[in-house]
């Protein structure tokens, strides 16, 4: 992050918020202050004979226009700096950043990320919280939507035991964009071992669930958790209604609930919600309808993506959305969902759900590595295996060196914030490319 000369201090501290107004009158007081002081002084001095001393201690051997600039300097340089750590004891209080950060980089990180693109990122599981991770140090003005479709593991066994939407993917939406201190945000996620009726639940889950028991209402509950932890941005389930997911396989067997989805051994041909066209959020349609960037994915085709744009409303509010909207495909095949696909494969599925045009552009993995361990239950997602792309198809290394079946958070929202500001340019390519292949079709019917 650019860093400011500390003499920038205050143009970036009072930015539109009429503190200047006040700071002006704070300074007229002080002067008046002064002059009021000095009318005192100047009684005294022809009215008392001082002693001999005064006479060096009140600098009279300067001229007194000198005395005065030099009076003007040092009550400058005492207000600027009582004024600086005025506001350091002040922000320190509410601002959860380190100690050690400057007090000027703080304040222009935050203005920085107030004034980013309105992004909202829709999905669930690992793939939507390493987006989040990527995109926070852009802009602050982020909407995660998530899905509630969410029937396994400690989510499952609370939605089953007390009728609530599963709070898991909520949960790690919270702790990624969360900015409070790194011990609070470890608690969230910390998950209870073996040997107690807790074993399997996290701290953060339990914690959702108990905010919302105090407060009624799940909307709320998840409001009040991110105000907790000072979460960059905001949350909001794509539905309220507690939905299934249910997925019909190539040899019409259906499988009904999403952990039976994802350790299903048989290739899904769809899916679908149950109850069908559940009422989509209306936070998540508004955050939707103004948004100038939407980002589908990554995340689980069938069980993480693809139950968000089957909220019907959902779909309908991307359609009308003016925002750039990018789907991101995964880095990696998901054993039993998505064996064998490529990035087209992986197209044609959403098409086949939602319908075509969706989607302004798809970016994917350039990063691919042949030769990975046999061990591997997922292989890379290829590039090639269809034409319908061409100019939609955005190129990126976005892979994590460290774990090859996931994005890098920071090259994810890299690439994804280059996209949104270079989309014009995008778009003269894409028109291009267009009439050269309307050209050589003519072509070759002539």
């Amino acid at each position: 992050m650019k860093r400011l000369r500390e003499a920038d201090f205050l143009k970036w501290l009072y930015p539109g918020m009429h503190i200047k107004r006040w700071l002006a009158l704070l300074m007229l007081g002080v002067a008046l202050m002064g002059l009021g002081i000095a009318y005192i002084l100047r009684e005294a001095y022809v009215s008392y004979t001082f002693p001999s001393f005064m006479y060096y201690l009140t600098l009279q051997f300067i001229p007194r226009f000198w005395r005065g600039i030099m009076f003007m300097a040092a009550s400058a340089g005492l207000i600027l700096f009582a004024l600086w750590h005025l506001n350091s004891s002040l922000l320190s209080a509410v601002l959860p950043r380190k100690r050690d950060s400057s007090l000027v980089n703080i304040i222009w990180g935050q203005r920085h990320l107030r004034r980013g693109p309105k992004i909202v990122a829709i999905g669930g599981g690992t793939g939507l919280s390493i987006l989040l991770r990527g995109l926070k140090r852009y802009t602050g003005n982020l909407i995660a939507v998530v899905t509630v479709a969410d029937d396994g593991g400690s989510s499952g066994r609370l939605r089953r035991e007390l009728g609530i939407l599963p709070p898991g993917d909520v949960r790690n939406c919270i702790a990624a964009l969360a900015d409070a201190e790194p011990l609070m945000t470890k608690l969230f996620q910390y998950r209870f071992s073996d040997g107690s009726d807790l074993a399997g639940h996290s701290f953060g889950n339990l914690f959702i669930v108990a905010m919302s028991g105090v407060l009624g209402n799940f909307e709320e509950a998840i409001k009040q958790t991110s105000r907790v932890l000072a979460v960059q941005g905001q949350i909001v389930p794509s539905t309220l209604v507690d939905v299934t997911l249910e997925a019909k396989t190539e040899n019409e067997e259906t499988i009904r609930g999403e952990a039976k989805i994802s350790e299903s051994s048989s290739r899904i041909k769809e899916v679908r919600l149950q109850p069908p066209n559940p009422q989509a959020c209306p936070e998540a349609i508004r955050a939707i309808l103004e948004a100038d960037v939407i980002v589908v994915g990554p995340g689980s085709l069938f069980t993480s993506v693809l139950p968000n744009l089957l909220v019907d409303g959902i779909k309908r509010a991307i359609r009308g959305s003016s925002a750039l909207k990018v789907y991101v495909c995964n880095v990696a095949t998901q054993s039993g969902e998505t064996d064998g696909f490529k990035v087209v494969d992986h197209v044609r599925v959403l098409e086949s759900h939602v319908g075509r045009g969706l989607f302004h552009y798809v970016l994917a993995n350039s990063n691919i590595e042949d030769g990975l361990p046999e061990t591997w239950r997922s292989q890379p997602v290829r590039i090639n295996g269809g034409d319908s792309l061409r100019g939609h198809l955005i190129l990126a290394d976005v892979v994590s060196e460290e774990n090859r079946y996931h994005h890098d958070s920071k090259k994810l929202g890299e690439a994804l914030i280059r996209l949104y500001y270079d989309r014009n340019h995008m778009d003269q390519i894409l028109m291009v490319e267009e009439e050269a292949a309307a050209d050589k079709v003519a072509g070759a019917v002539d």
